[in-house]
C-alpha cells in the first residue's frame, strides 16, 4: 500500500436531509494528502436528501451519486463499492461526522497492523436535550454493556467494528455485503473476513461523531431492529451470543411477568419492574454528568426505550427470517497472505 493511497468514501443514505451536507463536509475537509472520491448511494427518500446530494455533486467534482432503489443499506453499500475505484474504501453513514484526521489515521493503521478492516469509536453527540440523553445512554455501560466501539478501550483485534475502513481487495474477495442482512451486515461481512484469516482491528484513535435518533419512536424502532437482527446473527452463528446480549430479553420477560403477577396475584410482583426502574434511574446519574437538567431527566427514558425495544425485537425475531438469511450464507473466500498478516499484527 502506498504512503498516501487514494480512497473511496461510500455513503448509504435514506432520508438524511438533516445531516447529509454536514457529514459530506467532514469528509471533504479531511486532513489527508491522497486522492479522494465520495460515492453517495441514495435510497427512495421522502425528504430533500436527493436534492441536497445533487447540490453536493454540483459543488465538488469529488462527489458522485448512484441510485439504491431498494432503500436497503447493504444494497446501497454494494452499489457504492461497485461505482467506486480506489484501493481503500471508507464507509460513512449520512449522520456520521468524521474527525479531521480519521482517514489518514485509518490508512496508517491498515499499514501498521496488516488488517483488512479498521474501525473505532461511535461517539454519540446530541444537538438537543433528547439527543443528548440518548447519546449519554449509548455511551454508558448500563446502556450498551462493554462494547468497545461505544465506550472505548484498548487497540486490539475485534470481531467487528463501527463502519470500517477496508482494503478493497478484502471487499471484492468476499463479494461485498450480504444483502439479506438488513441490519448487522457489518458483523456478517467481518465474520467472513475473519473466517478467511483476515484481521479486523479496533482503535480508539478513530472517532466518528454520531447523531442519535430524534424521537422516542425512532429510537424504539432502531433498537427493535437491532434486537431482531441480533437474534438472526445468533441463529446464523451459534457461538456469537453472550450474556450481554441476553440481558435485554431477560429484562423484558422478567418485567412482563412481574406486572402480570402483581396485577393478578400479589403486589409483590411489581417489585421487579420497580427494581428495574430504580436501576436505570440510578444508572442515569453518572451517565448524565455535565448535561442540562432537561437532558438528565430524559436519560432513564432513553435507557428504558433501548433495553425494552432491543429485548422485544430479540424475542419476536421470526425463525423464518433467520432461515432465509442462513440460506443466503456465503462461504468465506480465503485471501492469500491473510493469515500471515494476522500473525504479524
Amino acid at each position: 500500500m502506498n504512503a498516501t493511497p487514494a480512497v473511496s468514501v461510500i455513503m448509504p443514505v435514506l432520508n438524511e436531509e438533516r445531516h447529509l451536507r454536514n457529514s459530506v463536509r467532514h469528509i471533504l475537509e479531511q486532513d489527508y494528502d491522497g486522492e479522494m472520491e465520495v460515492v453517495i448511494a441514495i435510497g427512495p427518500s421522502s425528504d430533500r436528501t436527493e436534492e441536497i446530494a445533487a447540490e453536493l455533486v454540483r459543488e465538488d467534482p469529488r462527489v458522485r451519486t448512484v441510485p439504491n432503489p431498494t432503500g436497503r443499506t447493504p444494497a446501497a453499500l454494494n452499489a457504492a463499492i461497485k461505482a467506486s475505484r480506489h484501493p481503500v474504501v471508507v464507509r460513512v453513514d449520512g449522520h456520521g461526522m468524521l474527525s479531521p484526521n480519521y482517514i489518514a489515521t485509518a490508512v496508517r493503521l491498515l499499514e501498521e497492523t496488516g488488517a483488512q478492516n479498521v474501525g473505532g469509536i461511535m461517539h454519540a453527540e446530541g444537538e438537543n436535550a433528547w439527543e443528548e440523553a440518548v447519546a449519554a445512554a449509548m455511551t454508558s455501560k448500563i446502556g450498551v454493556g462493554n462494547a468497545a466501539f461505544h465506550t472505548g478501550g484498548e487497540a486490539a483485534p475485534a470481531e467487528t467494528v463501527y463502519l470500517g475502513v477496508f482494503r478493497r481487495e478484502a471487499l471484492e474477495q468476499q463479494g461485498g455485503y450480504n444483502e439479506e442482512f438488513i441490519r448487522a451486515q457489518d458483523w456478517e461481512l467481518n465474520f467472513r473476513i475473519r473466517e478467511a484469516g483476515g484481521l479486523i482491528w479496533f482503535s480508539p484513535e478513530l472517532r466518528v461523531q454520531y447523531r442519535p435518533r430524534p424521537s422516542v419512536k425512532a429510537l424504539a424502532k432502531q433498537y427493535k431492529d437491532y434486537g431482531r437482527w441480533r437474534h438472526v446473527v445468533a441463529r446464523y452463528h451459534a457461538g456469537s451470543i453472550n450474556l450481554r446480549y441476553l440481558a435485554p430479553p431477560t429484562a423484558v420477560c422478567a418485567i412482563a411477568a412481574g406486572i402480570v403477577v402483581g396485577a393478578a396475584l400479589t403486589p409483590w410482583g411489581f417489585v421487579v419492574p420497580a427494581g428495574y426502574l430504580a436501576a436505570i434511574v440510578a444508572g442515569s446519574v453518572p451517565a448524565g454528568k455535565g448535561l442540562s437538567l432537561k437532558a438528565r431527566a430524559q436519560i432513564p427514558v432513553a435507557l428504558g426505550t433501548m433495553h425494552m425495544s432491543w429485548g422485544f425485537g430479540f424475542l419476536t425475531s421470526p425463525r423464518s427470517l433467520a432461515k432465509k438469511v442462513i440460506a443466503s450464507r456465503r462461504p468465506a473466500v480465503r485471501t492469500a497472505g491473510a493469515e500471515e498478516a494476522r500473525t504479524q499484527a
